[in-house]
């Protein structure tokens, strides 16, 4: 028997991705896909890249959210609008919720990053944090939670064997780049293509959302007590791909920092450990997070790649469905990057 599951948000990059996925998952049946200002129109005038592949049409939100009879909600809404409405969803309905609303413990925290009250404390404590690589035995029996944002995963996935370990000493440098649909599908100066197709800029210095949401997993994973992350974000002029380099010192010398790695993730189907360096091509539309990590002496760098829109986003959200529902975490998610 097949999955029914709901978008809802769905006009955007992360709704599109969700649907490109989803339609291909040989468990899954998507019930409807919901975005009030699209309401009546097919999905396929919205996202044209699914003419042929299905014949939904966008729907409004409905009032009385309870009663959808799925099981599962994906929110793809924008940051501070999922909270007003999973308090209202039945709690037999599992729900993944892909903006930032839920990933951050401390609500005041999140509310001096994102600028608004948060809505919906009282259930806060009912989300579980997505990474499957690092929290998969918590979402297998999950039935809330908050995707993590796509920076944080491919940080995360960095640095947790070395903060496992305990391995690391003092500062984290993180330096991280985004392509242009990291901001979102409706156009603004900042992801107008003529401003960012042979510009690169750092931005968010500081105050960046993700930041608290890596130190807090990271913490979760071993002994973050005596860390500190200095991390930086930058926008390079790509569509899509997010490329990390993390910079850090160890507590003794590792010699054989890539085998540390390869037997961390040896379980981890999504974890590929590549020589030389990752390169955005070759995970782009794929759940692929690429590795390759260096240590001389006390210093090493690690170096992450990922797509934001699958692994970082929508991609990611299938693979905590998947292990939700007991499915294979790989099912509807084997995808192949093109070349070039």
């Amino acid at each position: 028997m097949r999955a029914r599951v709901a978008i809802v948000g769905g006009s955007g990059y992360g709704g599109s991705e969700l649907l490109r996925i989803l339609l291909q998952h040989p468990k899954v049946e998507v019930a409807a896909v919901y975005a009030n200002e699209h309401a009546g129109k097919e999905v396929f005038r919205v996202h044209k890249n699914l003419f042929r592949l299905t014949e939904l049409v966008f729907q409004r939100i409905p009032e009385d959210i309870s009663q959808l009879e799925v099981d599962v909600i994906f929110f793809a809404l924008p940051h501070g609008h999922a909270m007003k409405i999973i308090p209202k969803v039945s709690e037999k309905t599992k729900v993944i919720d892909l903006s930032g609303d839920f990933r951050l413990k401390d609500y005041k925290v999140y509310e001096e990053l994102y600028g608004r009250v948060h809505e919906a404390v009282e259930i806060q404590s009912s989300f579980v944090y997505g990474l499957a690589e690092t929290n998969r035995d918590l979402i297998r029996r999950a039935n809330r939670v908050a995707n993590p944002g796509c920076f944080a995963t491919a940080t995360i996935l960095a640095l947790a064997p070395i903060v496992k370990k305990g391995l690391f000493s003092g500062r984290i440098i993180v330096d991280a780049k985004t392509g242009s649909s990291g901001s979102g599908a409706k156009p603004a100066q900042n992801t107008h293509h003529p401003e960012r197709m042979n510009s690169f800029y750092a931005y968010k210095l500081f105050q960046h959302q993700h930041k608290p949401e890596i130190e807090q997993h990271l913490a979760e994973i071993g002994d973050f007590s005596g860390g500190a992350v200095l991390f930086v974000t930058h926008s390079m002029p790509v569509s899509r791909g997010i490329f990390v380099s993390c910079y850090l010192e160890t507590k003794e010398e590792l010699e054989c920092i890539e085998q540390l790695y390869r037997d961390f993730y040896k379980d981890d189907f999504f974890i590929r450990i590549v020589e030389d360096s990752p390169d955005i091509n070759w995970v782009k539309m794929t759940n692929f997070c690429d590795i390759a990590a260096y240590a001389k002496g006390n210093q090493a760098v690690i170096f992450s790649a990922i797509d934001n829109l699958v692994k970082g986003a929508a991609g990611q959200a299938v693979q905590n469905m998947n292990l939700m529902l007991g499915f294979d975490e790989r099912e509807g998610l084997i995808s192949m990057g093109s070349r070039p």
